[in-house]
């Protein structure tokens, strides 16, 4: 599992993770948003709420996490959880399914930081190209066409980071025994390296879901070519 706060740099992390140590990458939200529209059992629960402007249920949630850690590829790959669980309902409500993580990744940034990160942040309405007035300066002759996102005010990125913290502050104590807190205020390559080092150890000691996989499914194409 992994969290952090926004402009933490959780999602250039989960990438870097996932293409060096092959695991299935689960953000709820896109999980939610893919099984609504395929049309799941446990999307068209989800739609019933939300089509009534109601929070999905925790046990709907589950159910899709549930189904999705138990595909094929998750199974032979491993996962990484993003940013769920939020509250001590899901923690309580997941750890009854048996789905609990090896390494539980906080990354951790400095309130001042983020906000600085986030404030300073400039879109380019053209390209698409996000730019950071101190971080990633803009090209002198495109700074006057860069915009702000409305959501990128030093109001709202701390209404945003003190929720996060509540958050976290909430499960934390779920996953005291396999927590890993990352300095996030290191540059990107620092952070990756930091985490890369929890992974490989927790890899050393529990092995490679894979042989786990094949373990089980000995007959099975993947464990053929693994085995020679």
């Amino acid at each position: 599992m992994i969290a952090g706060a926004p402009a933490a740099g959780k999602g250039t992390q989960c990438k870097r993770i996932v293409q060096k140590y092959n695991l299935v990458h689960i953000s709820v939200g896109d999980l939610l948003r893919e099984q609504v529209k395929q049309g799941t059992p446990a999307g068209k629960k989800a739609q019933d709420f939300m089509d009534r402007g109601a929070l999905v249920p925790d046990e709907v949630v589950v159910e899709m996490v549930k189904s999705r850690l138990a595909g094929r590829d998750v199974q032979q790959k491993g996962w990484l959880l993003d940013g769920y669980p939020r509250s001590p309902s899901q923690a309580e409500a997941i750890e009854k399914e048996g789905i609990r993580p090896d390494v539980f990744l906080l990354i951790d940034v400095p309130a001042g930081l983020l906000v600085e990160r986030v404030v300073g942040r400039r879109l380019d309405p053209e390209t698409g190209a996000i730019y950071h007035l101190k971080f990633n300066p803009p090209p002198e002759d495109i700074i006057p066409r860069l915009i702000q996102r409305s959501d990128d005010t030093e109001e709202k990125v701390k209404a945003r980071v003190e929720t996060h913290s509540n958050n976290v502050d909430a499960v934390i104590g779920y996953y005291s025994d396999v927590l890993y807190e990352i300095n996030g205020a290191q540059s990107m390559d620092a952070v990756f390296s930091n985490i890369s080092a929890v992974l490989d150890e927790a890899q050393a000691r529990i092995g490679d879901p894979l042989e786990e996989f094949c373990a089980s499914n000995p007959s099975a194409l993947e464990c053929l070519v693994y085995d020679e």
